[in-house]
C-alpha cells in the first residue's frame, strides 16, 4: 500500500440540482457499511487535522467531523493516542514533497486497535497496544498499513514507542545500512539534540563508536553530551572542520549524518576520512543542490542519500528493526527525550516550533 494519503479529492461530473459539499466529496473515500467484529463502539467523525492546499501553518486546519476510515484489505484500524511529529510532516505541508490533497499529514502513531479486515495479515485484536507507521496520523483513528504495524512490548510505554519508531529506526538503520558503524569509529552527527540527532548518539555509543556532535547553540550542548557525544560543537561558533581533524588526528570522520542539507553539505565532505561515507537523509536548511561527482574521487568517498522505508521494506526487514530498537531501548535504557506532547489542535504552534528550532527531542500530540 502506498504510503501517500488516501484522502484524495476526485472529480466528478456536475450536478447542478444537488450541490455537493467538499466534506461530502471527502466522505465518498469511507464506505458507509461496517462489518466490525469489535465490541468498541465505532463513532461516524472523529478530531483531525486537513491540509487542502500546501503552504504554511495556517493551512493546517483542526476539523472535528472527519469521517473515521474503514479499513481495508491489509490495513488495521487503530485510535491513536499519541500522534507522532517528524520534520517530513513539514515538507509535505509545504510542498517540498509533492503530495495528493486534501490529506491527513502524520507518519506514525501508538494506539489501540479498534478493528481489522478479516482478510488482513498480520492480524491484530481488538485491545492490543501498537504503534505503527503509514499515513493520516494527525487524527484521532487511522487505518493503517498492517504490514508496518507492530505490537509494543510490555516493557515500553505508549509514548516512548511513538516517540521511538519513525526516529529510532531511521538512526538505528543509518548506523546499519548507510554505513555500518564499528567498533571506535569517528562519526560526525548534524543537529545532534534533535530527534533523529538525539537517537543516533544514543546508538552511536551503545556501539562503542566515538560521536562530534553539532547542535545550534550553547543551551543545547548538554542534551547531546547526556546522550552519548565525546565532543560537542556549536554551529555557528566553532570551526567545525579545525575540530573535527583536532579530534580525530587529522584523519577526519568515517562518517557524517547529515539531516540538515543544503547548508552543511559541502562542509560535510570536507569533514571525511579518506574512503568516508556522508549520508545525507535530511533537508532542514533545504534540498542539496546538484554537484559534480567527481569531487567524492579526492577520498574516494561514498556518498548515500536513504530514505527509512527503503531499509524496512518487507515485513521481515520492519520487524527485525523494529524490534532490535525495541531490545536496544530495554537494554541500553535509551531516553526518548520526549520536547513536547501537543493537543492535536495546537498542531501549527508544534510546526512553528520544530521549524523554529526550538525543540530538543520529540514532538508528540494527543487528539
Amino acid at each position: 500500500m502506498s504510503l501517500q494519503s488516501r484522502f484524495i479529492l476526485t472529480k466528478i461530473p456536475n450536478q447542478a440540482s444537488k450541490p455537493i459539499s467538499r466534506l461530502s466529496l471527502f466522505s465518498n473515500h469511507f464506505p458507509p457499511s461496517r462489518a466490525m467484529a469489535s465490541s468498541t463502539q465505532i463513532p461516524k467523525t472523529m478530531k483531525g487535522i486537513l491540509v487542502e492546499k500546501t503552504g504554511g501553518t495556517e493551512v493546517l486546519q483542526y476539523k472535528i467531523d472527519l469521517p473515521v476510515p474503514e479499513p481495508k484489505e491489509g490495513e488495521v484500524l487503530v485510535k491513536n493516542d499519541f500522534i507522532g511529529i517528524n520534520y517530513i510532516d513539514t515538507y509535505f505541508r509545504t510542498g517540498l514533497y509533492p503530495s495528493q490533497k486534501p490529506e491527513i499529514l502524520g507518519k506514525e502513531a501508538a494506539g489501540t486497535v479498534v478493528h481489522s479486515h478479516h482478510t488482513t495479515s498480520p492480524s491484530f485484536q481488538p485491545g492490543e497496544r501498537v504503534v505503527w507507521m503509514g499515513g493520516s496520523g494527525y487524527a484521532e483513528y487511522t487505518a493503517a498499513p498492517a504490514a508496518k504495524t507492530i505490537k509494543i512490548p510490555d516493557s515500553i510505554s505508549s509514548p516512548d514507542a511513538c516517540a521511538a519508531l519513525l526516529q529510532g529506526l531511521t538512526a538505528l538503520t543509518l548506523t546499519e545500512e548507510a554505513h555500518k558503524v564499528q567498533k571506535g569509529d569517528w562519526l560526525l552527527v548534524l543537529a545532534a539534540s534533535g530527534g533523529v540527532g538525539g537517537w543516533l548518539c544514543q546508538i552511536l555509543k551503545a556501539k562503542g563508536a566515538h560521536t562530534i556532535a553539532m547542535v545550534g547553540s550553547d543551551a543545547k550542548v548538554s542534551v547531546a553530551k547526556e546522550s552519548g557525544a565525546e565532543v560537542v560543537l556549536v554551529e555557528g561558533k566553532d570551526n567545525v572542520l579545525e575540530k573535527v581533524k583536532e579530534s580525530t588526528g587529522g584523519a577526519g570522520v568515517t562518517a557524517v549524518f547529515d539531516g540538515v542539507g543544503k547548508d552543511t553539505f559541502e562542509r560535510s565532505l570536507e569533514c571525511l576520512a579518506r574512503k568516508g561515507t556522508l549520508a545525507s537523509f535530511g533537508n532542514a536548511s533545504g534540498a542539496v543542490a546538484p554537484f559534480l561527482i567527481s569531487k567524492l574521487s579526492a577520498k574516494n568517498a561514498k556518498l548515500v542519500r536513504p530514505t527509512l522505508f527503503n531499509y524496512i521494506f518487507t515485513r521481515e526487514e520492519y520487524e527485525h528493526y523494529a524490534n532490535r530498537l525495541f531490545a536496544m531501548m530495554a537494554e541500553d535504557r535509551f531516553n526518548t527525550r520526549i520536547h513536547e506532547t501537543y493537543p492535536l489542535k495546537d498542531v501549527a504552534r508544534a510546526h512553528n516550533d520544530l521549524e523554529g528550532r526550538k525543540t530538543m527531542g520529540k514532538l508528540l500530540m494527543t487528539p
